[in-house]
Formats: structure tokens, sequence, C-alpha cells
């Protein structure tokens, strides 16, 4: 038998997936503030060697970022589970890719699984796993109460300072006039994101 559309909750799943992209849009775009805004702010987040409030893990993400030039994350299957009517559990698949600039220093090092970089290369980063997330509706807002990472694959390899792209290319910049963000501002598009949250100035 058909479920009525209410049964779906097509809105909350919604919200919930919304919350997910500003996420990663956020990451990616060195833009701290959207980021944040996929949280609540007690907020507690199990991300691999940090365990614990969100707020602590931005800022160790702000300053894990400062050596990180490139950074993409694809979110694949999402399964949303409501535990009541401002519950839900979240299963997120995702791929990460980053590049890590010479800068990074041994940082680089865990990716290569026991080989080397020369000092002036790059290391490129793909780590694949799933978050699991805990989602709380308070007020009107869906947002991740508590977070865990869970880590499938993590691997990286040497690769040529700024990636081997060409400069022709239009090329990723995490510094507020990315491709797409100068797009919006040509488009006259809001700096105002869904939730309140702003672009970088």
């Amino acid at each position: 038998m058909a479920r009525e559309l209410s049964e779906l909750r097509l809105e909350d799943r919604f919200e919930i997936k919304e919350a997910l992209l500003r996420y990663v849009r956020g990451v990616d775009r060195r833009n701290w503030e959207l980021m944040r805004s996929a949280y609540h702010p007690d907020a507690w987040d199990d991300h691999g060697n940090y365990k614990g409030p969100v707020d602590g893990f931005i800022a160790l993400t702000i300053e894990r970022h400062r050596t990180i030039e490139q950074s993409m994350h694809v979110l694949g299957n999402t399964t949303i589970e409501f535990a009541g009517p401002d519950d839900a559990l979240a299963e997120t698949y995702f791929i990460t890719h980053q590049r890590l600039t010479p800068e990074a220093g041994d940082a680089r090092l865990p990716y290569l699984r026991g080989g080397t970089v020369a000092p002036d290369q790059s290391v490129e980063t793909e780590v694949v796993g799933r978050y699991v997330d805990h989602f709380a509706r308070r007020g009107s807002a869906w947002r991740i109460a508590h977070r865990t990472v869970v880590f499938e694959v993590w691997r990286g390899q040497p690769a040529p300072a700024g990636g081997g792209l060409r400069a022709n290319w239009a090329l990723s910049r995490r510094d507020g006039d990315d491709p797409v963000e100068v797009k919006r501002r040509e488009l006259g598009i809001s700096p105002q994101y869904g939730d309140g949250t702003v672009t970088p100035s």
C-alpha cells in the first residue's frame, strides 16, 4: 500500500540533506560559517583523531586547511531514518579528495602508507567513509547533534605542485573567488545562504 506523502517526511529529508550539503560546501570553499551552520552549537564530532565539541573541530579544520590547496567532498548514498518528530539518523557515504601542499610536512606521510615523498612535493589524498549523524530539529532547524565519521579507505600519492592541472582551465579556489562564487555574484544571487549564513567577504 502506498504511504501518504506526509508519512515520507519529504520536507524534513530535504532539510537534512541541505545541511549535509552546507557542511561539504563550507569545508571545500573554506567558508567556516557555512560549515558551522550544519551543526547545532553544542554538537559533538567524532572525526578520526578528534573527538569533541564542534567548536574545537572547526578550529582544528581551519588550521589543518591552511596547507590544503584543493578539497572536494563527494556525497553518495544517504539513508535517513526518523526516531520521532525531532530526531533522525542519517548515514551518508562520502569520498574526499584533497591536495596537501609541501608546507604540510609530516602530515602528508600517513596517507602514503609507508611510502615516501620529496620535501617539495604535494600529496593527493583520498578518504572514503560514512557520516553517521544524529540530526535533531530544534525550533525549525534540522542540524547535526552528534557525528561519527566511519573510515573505510585512507590513501594518497605524491603529486606535482598544483596537481599538474593546466593554467588555462577553470581551477578550484578556496579564497572566496572560486568560479561558483564569482558566478553567484555576477547573477546577483544573495550573499546569504538558505540558513542565513554569509559567504566570505
